[in-house]
């Protein structure tokens, strides 16, 4: 379980493709200073599983289906990503319940600037803005962000300059990808209601048949 508070800007240093899979190794001094073999990383939000390390690196392996719901794919020799590492029980809950399961992603559609924030409009699939609400939390390339404005196939949410400046969205132009995350907790509520209204056995005919 994470949080969504980036700890690290991390550098690919290496990447091993296979025919569906990867292995990267990726740079940074602060998260390797406290993890074992097998403790889980987020990489740009994606829980992977650090399989080896050394005093500057780490390596993790990414399996085909994270390979083509995400945006790990687009990543080169030498690109930034975002690190966090796995909620300690004594820590700071600074974010929100971000598992780390990618429900896909989304595009930059459009970034501006509003006096001291930066408002990002990203591409959604609808889907997926079934679990978005207005003030709502939502993970974007493993960041904890706020909702400000959903639409059916759009959200918007507005960066601090820390955030901005503290993790690679700053990198970020329109048109990229990013990895989308939405709320552990909405989901589990729609799909509960969903599972209910398929098992009732109450329908409008019923309800019109006894005068309601």
């Amino acid at each position: 379980m994470f949080t969504g508070i980036v700890e690290d800007i991390g550098k690919v240093k290496a990447i091993q493709n296979g025919l569906q899979s990867m292995q990267l190794t990726i740079e940074s001094k602060k998260i390797v200073e406290d993890i074992n073999l097998g403790d889980s990383i987020a990489v740009n939000g994606i829980c992977l599983t650090a399989n080896a390390y050394s005093n500057h690196y780490f390596t993790v392996d990414v399996m085909p289906e994270t390979v083509k719901s995400t945006n790990i794919q687009s990543l080169q020799m030498g690109h930034k990503v975002n690190l966090e590492r796995a909620m300690p029980p004594t820590g700071r809950f600074g974010g929100h319940f971000v598992s780390g399961h990618v429900d896909g992603t989304g595009v930059i559609l459009r970034k501006r600037n509003v006096e001291n924030a930066v408002y990002m409009d990203i591409g959604i699939s609808e889907e997926m803005s079934q679990y978005c609400i207005l003030k709502g939390s939502v993970a974007i390339d493993g960041i904890s962000l706020t909702i400000f404005d959903i639409q059916p196939k759009k959200l918007t949410v507005s960066l601090i300059p820390h955030t901005y400046q503290g993790t690679i969205l700053g990198d970020k132009r329109e048109q990229n990808l990013v990895n989308i995350e939405t709320d552990l907790l909405s989901k589990y509520v729609v799909n509960h209601l969903n599972r209910t209204q398929k098992e009732s056995s109450i329908t409008m005919d019923f309800l019109e048949l006894n005068g309601f």
